[in-house]
């Protein structure tokens, strides 16, 4: 049975949980594969790791997939929250044995939360935007804010310092060179920017943003062709770069990482701030190496985000998104 099935004869606590995956859909995804499906079954809604959409070349370890379906799960966490419901989450509740990767359980209702009503309202209106931002600096106590909303999940987050730049930059562009000579990964990205209509996923070239000169690069999504978002005049002068990280890369880390990559975004989009994951950095062994000395080797780096300000850019174009009939499953 899919999502449109027997609404009106479920409880409400499982109609909520329905909402609350639907509102999932719009979670950020590595080249947007959304590699998540969820399953509603009476009052719990579990989440599954779709490893069809797995990228093998890009992530062959699975931990963007992950960070992946994490941030489909606070997503569904905050939908919740905000719709007055308390919820139980189970984390990998099968130790990894299978594609489960939470079980969520409604164990009754609260007070309305200020706090994750404006985080549910940022979903969507969230995008990532791949401009360049401009001189407007970010405040440092809105830096802090975003540090304790990722400590909440249980992941870290450290501001790359002026001095730390350089070595940003380089382990960027090393990453985009690698890349850039591997055929298996060239062939992933062509798969995933030039979907299909009715697939609904990837990363169209109408939402890549034409190369211009930055102060770390920004991965170039359609190699060889034009893309369809003029980079603007600024050049990012303004932006913070955070990198997010755990304590280790175990499957149960990487998807709290996701959780926290989530509540960073939405928190920021609540806050008047641009974003753009980039996960190039990591995706390539020795500037992964590079990326974890910014952080003293106290961590494994999940992902690095830009942050900024772009007031006078046009709105952009929404990304691609799955049908919900394609990613929830009900059983009655």
């Amino acid at each position: 049975m899919t999502a449109q099935s027997g609404r009106s004869q479920r409880s409400r606590p499982a109609a909520a949980l329905e909402v609350a995956a639907r509102v999932a859909v719009h979670a950020p995804s590595v080249f947007n594969t959304q590699p998540w499906r969820w399953q509603i079954s009476g009052e719990t809604l579990e989440l599954y790791a779709d490893r069809t959409r797995a990228l093998k070349a890009t992530d062959p370890d699975g931990r963007l997939l992950l960070l992946s379906c994490g941030t489909a799960l606070h997503h569904a966490r905050v939908a919740l929250r905000a719709a007055g419901w308390d919820v139980h989450v189970e984390r990998l509740p099968e130790h990894g044995a299978t594609d489960l990767l939470a079980r969520i359980t409604i164990t009754g209702t609260a007070y309305a939360d200020r706090h994750a009503e404006r985080a549910a309202a940022a979903i969507t209106t969230r995008r990532t935007d791949r401009r360049a931002f401009s001189d407007r600096t970010v405040p440092q106590e809105l830096l802090l804010r975003l540090r304790e909303a990722v400590e909440a999940e249980g992941a870290y987050l450290h501001v790359v310092r002026h001095d730390q730049m350089p070595m940003l930059a380089t382990s960027t562009a090393r990453a985009a060179d690698a890349e850039s000579n591997d055929p298996a990964y060239l062939a992933e990205l062509e798969h995933w920017t030039n979907r299909p209509a009715d697939s609904n996923d990837g990363v169209p070239a109408a939402t890549a943003v034409q190369r211009a000169p930055r102060r770390v690069p920004v991965r170039d999504y359609v190699p060889g062709a034009t893309a369809g978002l003029d980079p603007g005049d600024d050049f990012d002068l303004g932006a913070s770069y955070v990198v997010l990280f755990g304590l280790t890369d175990e499957p149960g880390a990487l998807l709290r990482g996701g959780e926290a990559l989530s509540a960073l975004l939405l928190t920021a989009t609540a806050e008047g701030l641009a974003t753009a994951p980039m996960s190039d950095t990591i995706e390539v062994q020795w500037p992964r190496h590079l990326l974890k000395g910014l952080l003293s080797g106290i961590g494994e780096p999940y992902l690095t985000v830009r942050l900024g300000y772009n007031d006078a850019a046009p709105e952009l174009p929404t990304a691609p998104r799955r049908n919900a009939a394609d990613v929830i499953h009900i059983s009655e």
